[in-house]
């Protein structure tokens, strides 16, 4: 994943928030997949127009930290193994 793809949520996933396990979730058809907090920020953000390094600074600016970029990136090339993304 290159610092200018602009990945989105792949046409069969969907992402939303599950109150009944107080958690963002990706939903697809054969289940679902229980997201941590910086996964549902990483993909909330997937929208097919930001690129991973708008992602990664919108991510820093809004957490008041640095040096994300590798997280990020680490994270996108898991859910696109996934096939979460595309």
């Amino acid at each position: 994943m290159t610092i200018t793809a602009t990945p989105r949520l792949a046409p069969m996933f969907r992402l939303q928030f599950e109150p009944a396990q107080d958690a963002w979730v990706l939903l697809y058809p054969e289940g679902m997949v229980k997201l941590n907090g910086p996964a549902s920020e990483i993909l909330k953000r997937c929208d097919g127009k930001t690129s991973v390094a708008e992602i990664t600074a919108d991510l820093e600016r809004a957490f008041s930290t640095n040096g994300l970029q590798g997280d990020v990136e680490d994270f996108l090339r898991h859910a696109d193994e996934q096939h979460w993304i595309a």
